[in-house]
Formats: C-alpha cells, structure tokens, sequence
C-alpha cells in the first residue's frame, strides 16, 4: 500500500529532515512510528498524505508512483487517506457535527446518509451532548477527540495519526485506540506516529518503526498481530 525507498526530504534550502527512509506499510497492517520530538515524525507522516514532496528517493501509494502524480490526481487520492493532524484543521464556523461529518459531505452523501453514523461516532469518542457546539467553545482535548472522529468516519483505506492521545485523559484515549484496532480489523492500513511510551509497550502492533534524527533507526517486528490494549 505505501513504500518508501532511500527517501529524502528537506524543507526549502534547509538540510535534510529526513534521510535515506525505506519501509512498507502494507495493506491490513497496523503499524507504530515512534522516536523523540524533532526526530522527523509528522515529516514523515506529510509526505504520505501527500502534503510534502520527497527531495530525493521513490513513494509509492495505493501502486502509483507519487511523484508521477498531476495535480489533479491528488484530491481523488487523498480521499482514500484519514489524517489525525496535531493542530487539529478544524472549521470555526461550522458545528461539531458538521465537522466530522465534511469527509461524507465531499462524498456525495446526503445528511441522511451520514447522521446516525456521525452521532454514534461522536458518543463513542464522548462528545454526544456537543453536537451543535463549535470549535472555539471545545477544550484541546474536544478538539482531539472531534479531529479523530471526522478522520475515521468514512472508513479510510489508510489512516494516519500524529500524536493522537496527546490531548486526552487515559479513558478517552484507551477509548480512540480501541476504535483504532476496531478500524484495523474492518481492512484500515493504521499508522500511529507517537511517543507516549504507554501506547508503545501495550498496543500489539504489527511493526513498531522508530526515527531518530531523522533516520530510520529500527524496525521491530512484533510478536503478534493486533488485538486489543493489554490491561
């Protein structure tokens, strides 16, 4: 599904943030990208949703060598990506619903379509009473739990996560990770780019991939494949 061979990536003029990455995340798979803040992560994670071009070396997504794509190709691809920024992207002016439910918007899908899959969502994450609430009223966390949801909720082929429980409480965040694995096991490729050291020793992930200074330091292979957290 994803590859990367010899990979480089650099921003501007600047040295390169990235360097000589090879890896594949392959369909099904459940996979973690950890290593220290600075070390390259969210780098990393912009070049498979195709926000970043690579300097040097090959991507391949979905079979489609990236760096062949028109532009006008990008968006169709995308739509087969779910992204869990850090920063959140939410839209002020639009309610909590209508935010995660913009990805079946852009699909086509009528709010009668997509309502009842939004509102179930949106109780999972714990955010059922805030329905008509907007981005500005949300505590960090709301706005976590709201980015997340919107990133699931058309079921992505590939699903990217950048730091996804940094901003909740354990229970809500043992909550997002069993969505995760629940997402996995329908067919979602996952890639959960995190340093908290909790998530790492108890998700049974297919491979655990760790950065440092921007290198690919190591590539464990897990014993099994996922299942559940680990009490």
């Amino acid at each position: 599904m994803v590859r990367f061979e010899n990979v480089g990536m650099r921003y501007g003029l600047g040295p390169e943030v990235l360097r000589d990455i090879s890896f594949s995340l392959e369909r099904g798979a459940l996979h973690l990208l950890t290593g220290p803040s600075g070390a390259g992560k969210t780098s990393l994670l912009k070049l498979i949703y195709l926000a970043e071009r690579p300097s040097r070396g090959m991507i391949s997504m979905f079979g489609r060598d990236t760096s062949a794509l028109q532009r006008d190709e990008l968006p169709a691809l995308r739509r087969r990506i779910g992204v869990v920024f850090q920063d959140f992207r939410l839209l002020d002016h639009l309610t909590v619903l209508e935010n995660v439910a913009l990805p079946r918007r852009v699909m086509g899908e009528t709010e009668a379509q997509y309502r009842a899959d939004v509102e179930e969502l949106l109780a999972w994450v714990g955010l059922g009473n805030r329905l008509n609430a907007k981005p500005p009223t949300l505590s960090g966390g709301e706005k976590q739990r709201v980015a997340i949801a919107r990133a699931v909720v058309a079921k992505p082929e590939l699903l990217l996560a950048d730091e996804p429980t940094g901003n909740v409480d354990p229970d809500i965040g043992g909550r997002i990770m069993r969505l995760f694995i629940e997402l996995n096991r329908l067919g979602t490729s996952v890639l959960i780019a995190t340093h908290d050291q909790r998530i790492i020793e108890r998700l049974a992930a297919t491979k655990i991939l760790k950065l440092s200074e921007g290198r690919l330091a190591t590539t464990n292979q897990a014993a099994h494949q996922p299942e559940a957290l680990r009490a």
